[in-house]
């Protein structure tokens, strides 16, 4: 917490105190636990100032009578202590409560939704991960793995740093077929999408450095460039993918680093960037001398031509290093990625992924050079399921949440929804959990508050669990304090 300010912010308090409403228990006791983790901890530390009773109960949302009674319990337990004219603080007798570690997600953007995947409350729909489960695809490539390849799969040593060759080769073909010429040495399998941005950010941003990134973006993969140390500038987007007039200013007054962009089914826009914009952003990066990073990690599971080539694929000039993943076309644990970039830089990529772990796991990379080329021919259907379940959620959403607005995706799996003028997405976000449903709020996607009124809502639900989803939706919106 800030000590330079004369009172805490109840927004920051509450990002410290976590997933406190979907414990058991009474409500003031859960908020009570929720302060001495937040001590335990080392987030709150003697001399903290907390809020108001009122503005914390407003914030929370919650009963006055609920954080006066939290309160009274940590004033018992020796850890605030109230002085009148200066408000409520914490003790210096909680330093003697703190633990050495607690095992909680350290700050950012996403630290909330990253912390419900270590600590996942009961009893709760997330909306933190926009994933399915695996199909039938998956589990008779994987059959025939292990009877046709694991016999000479054992037999190899076991370390490939830039990945087995086969599956590079078959990445390689990938990237061919849909319009960006490619060779096995321009690619280097990561375990997920994520480590492929990590390694990126390694090689490329330094400490003090400006990325350039999407407003809004997910904040995971924006957690990751600041954590290399990079100032984050947000440029905006239209139904189009990044708007190239502010793009141009911010390249000409940054001079960045790196641009971060999702130019297939952005997240959590769903918007897919034409061919046009691609060669313009692809033009401008090479006039700044910038390094473009687009993560395309939703355009493994396309077949040829349903979207336009990556911006790779635009020969202005520009320095383009390309994102895929398994994730999203095949299934969430089947944690392969990959990054195509200019061969030297491939190597150097490689030899960072060397240090990181020397290799992502050999059979998960030989299950995905089974799938890899047969995804081409699965497009349809998954195209046909992820219209069917859109359907399912508008219709849900039209019939419970009728104020509830959004521009239908072009791709993707998340809605990007605008809630009524004056609603505060946090705090309905934090009421939608105490009713078992977990949502993402525009804070959590873009910090300038320009979309503080939104939330990012995936649809890709089976029906019963999409009914559901809504109706815990439906409860929590009745209850928001308007």
């Amino acid at each position: 917490m800030d000590r330079n300010r004369g009172t805490s912010e109840p927004a920051e308090l509450i990002d410290l105190l976590g997933d406190w409403s979907a414990a058991a228990g009474p409500l003031y006791r859960r908020l009570t636990e929720a302060f001495v983790r937040a001590v335990r901890s080392g987030d709150l530390r003697p001399g903290d100032l907390l809020p108001p009773e009122r503005r914390l109960a407003d914030a929370l949302p919650a009963s006055r009578a609920t954080v006066v009674a939290a309160y009274d319990a940590l004033r018992g337990a020796g850890l605030v202590e109230t002085r009148r004219g200066s408000g409520t603080r914490v003790s210096a007798g909680a330093a003697a409560h703190r633990a050495p570690v607690d095992g909680r997600v350290p700050g950012g953007r996403a630290t909330a939704v990253i912390q419900r995947l270590v600590t996942p409350p009961p009893d709760v729909i997330s909306l933190g991960q926009a994933a399915e489960a695996g199909g039938p695809d998956l589990a008779a490539a994987l059959t025939e793995l292990v009877r046709e390849d694991l016999p000479a799969l054992v037999r190899d040593a076991g370390y490939h740093p830039a990945g087995l060759p086969a599956l590079r080769a078959a990445i390689a073909d990938h990237h061919g077929t849909h319009g960006l010429p490619t060779t096995p040495e321009q690619v280097v399998v990561t375990t997920g999408a994520t480590q492929a941005v990590t390694l990126t950010a390694r090689l490329l941003l330094a400490r003090g450095s400006t990325a350039l990134v999407e407003s809004p973006g997910w904040p995971g993969c924006l957690d990751v460039l600041a954590a290399a140390g990079a100032r984050l500038v947000g440029v905006g987007v239209d139904s189009d993918g990044i708007r190239v007039d502010r793009l141009a200013a911010a390249l000409a007054e940054h001079r960045p680093a790196l641009l971060y962009l999702m130019p297939t089914f952005h997240n959590p826009t769903g918007t897919l960037m034409s061919a046009g914009r691609r060669r313009r952003v692809a033009e401008l990066a090479a006039e700044y001398g910038v390094t473009v990073l687009e993560d395309s990690a939703h355009a493994a599971a396309l077949a040829p031509g349903q979207a336009p080539p990556p911006i790779a694929a635009h020969p202005a000039g520009a320095a383009v290093l390309t994102v895929g993943s398994l994730a999203k076309a095949v299934w969430g644990g089947l944690r392969i990625g990959w990054i195509r970039a200019p061969r030297e830089t491939a190597a150097r990529l490689a030899r960072l992924k060397a240090l990181d772990d020397l290799g992502s796991p050999l059979l998960d990379q030989a299950l995905a050079a089974r799938l890899l080329p047969a995804l081409p021919a699965l497009a349809p259907e998954r195209e046909r399921l992820r219209h069917e379940r859109l359907a399912t959620m508008a219709a849900l959403l039209a019939e419970h949440l009728p104020d509830w607005r959004w521009q239908p995706p072009h791709g993707g799996s998340v809605l990007w929804v605008r809630l009524p003028a004056g609603t505060d997405a946090r705090i309905y976000a934090r009421l939608a959990l105490r009713h078992g449903a977990e949502v993402v709020p525009g804070t959590a996607m873009d910090p300038t508050g320009a979309h503080d009124d939104h939330l990012r809502l995936p649809y890709a639900f089976p029906p019963d669990t999409a009914a559901a989803l809504v109706t815990r939706l439906a409860t929590a919106w009745a209850a928001l304090p308007r």
